[in-house]
């Protein structure tokens, strides 16, 4: 496997784990901070802090983000104002075990949106991997339990969790797609060009939140909720997405999304003190085989 590639999934490991803690965060604070409301501030601060560091990069690549024109536009809707308003929205009303079921959709989404608008049928080994990825999701999803499984149910929140995740694989698949527009554009530059056209997006949401009387308390806990979703949900999960969309592709990056309830298990154990079981540790075992065996390179057949 070469260094890019490696470099790449490590990239994947630490923007799940980033968003893996957002999503305790959305759940956790579903109550105290309005969904609008989070993902407003959250991506403020975020612009805020990337600011300073992009100007002058992206005045000087000003021809390649006029070619990148309208297409700047449709990617901030997607993936900075349109998942995470989405995400945060269905946290208020669903359970934390229908959002990880629900975002099982993603990589079948992308493995079949790669071949329909991208012409990339993913191998068959990354379809093996994803099969192998999906056993393991079950295992954690259901305890172990087939019972478990059979009892759970699904709620408007989900249906609002299923419109982010195809929001997401688009924005996923269009990064690709329009890689020969994005490219020219440094990293940091375009996540900061990306903020800066997607927050006023979410604008007229948040005030209209705020006409219906939604508030929330300017608390230690509210604030340091906004600092982790706009620092590592935003800042250094996406730079580490988009690279690994630009590197290994959708489908591939894709896979990494089982991993999510692999360590949202872990950060409950780490910071909640809930226990891990047998069937985490299996569970975690077939996704992370299904992850290795999906993204591996071999030869001109991956």
């Amino acid at each position: 496997m070469r260094d890019s590639a490696r470099g790449a999934i490590a990239g994947l490991l630490l923007a799940t784990l980033c968003w893996s803690g957002n999503a305790l965060v959305a759940r956790a604070f579903a109550g105290e901070i309005p969904p609008f409301a989070l993902a407003f501030w959250r991506w403020s601060l975020a612009l805020a802090l990337l600011l300073p560091f992009v100007v002058k990069p992206l005045w000087r690549h000003r021809q390649q983000v006029r070619a990148a024109g309208w297409r700047l536009l449709v990617l901030a809707g997607m993936g900075i104002a349109g998942y995470n308003s989405l995400l945060y929205s269905a946290a208020q009303s669903t359970a934390a075990i229908n959002i990880t079921l629900v975002n099982t959709c993603l990589p079948l989404m992308i493995f079949i949106g790669a071949g329909l608008l991208l012409g990339e049928w993913p191998p068959r080994r990354a379809w093996w991997g994803m099969g192998l990825a999906a056993i393991g999701l079950l295992v954690l999803i259901s305890q172990g339990s087939w019972a478990s499984l059979n009892a759970l149910a699904f709620n408007r929140g989900d249906l609002i969790m299923l419109l982010a995740v195809a929001d997401w694989a688009l924005y996923s698949l269009l990064l690709r797609r329009w890689a020969q527009y994005l490219l020219p554009i440094p990293a940091l530059a375009l996540l900061g060009l990306l903020m800066l056209l997607g927050v006023p997006l979410i604008l007229p949401f948040y005030l209209y939140e705020l006409a219906q009387g939604a508030h929330f308390d300017l608390s230690p806990n509210n604030l340091a909720a906004i600092g982790y979703a706009a620092v590592f949900a935003s800042l250094v999960a996406y730079l580490a997405w988009n690279h690994a969309i630009r590197v290994l592709g959708a489908a591939k990056a894709a896979l990494s999304n089982y991993l999510m309830p692999v360590f949202t298990a872990v950060l409950g154990w780490l910071l909640l003190g809930e226990g891990l079981q047998s069937y985490h540790w299996l569970g975690a075992l077939l996704i992370f085989a299904g992850l290795l065996l999906g993204t591996q390179r071999v030869g001109k057949a991956a």
